[in-house]
């Protein structure tokens, strides 16, 4: 079991590298353009550990172009800001590897 953490971990890892040297790409181009058109979002989690929806706030963070403003753990909501209008899925890939990793 722990084995298995560890793989969905690097797996997890990875996922988080790619989506940020997508978002670094998407980011220049809107800038670039000047297609920028901020919005603030309500997201309801799968996550229910307080762990698990910190380590999903903070990596929506780390990637370039979102920032998540508030937590609301009881609730499993997280508010996030994005540069550009995004469907939720572009905003937390990752949710299901944190998932498998931590709950």
């Amino acid at each position: 079991m722990f084995l298995t953490r560890i793989i969905y971990g690097i797996e997890y890892f990875i996922v988080l590298v790619v989506e940020i040297i997508k978002a670094v790409l998407d980011t220049s181009k809107c800038s670039i353009e000047g297609n920028i058109d901020p919005v603030v979002i309500d997201i309801k989690t799968e996550l229910k550990r307080p762990i698990s929806q910190t380590i999903l706030a903070n990596s929506i963070t780390l990637t370039p172009g979102t920032l998540t403003i508030d937590l609301d753990s009881e609730n499993q909501i997280l508010k996030v800001s994005a540069l550009t209008p995004r469907s939720v899925e572009d905003i937390i890939p990752f949710e299901k590897n944190i998932k498998k990793m931590l709950e």
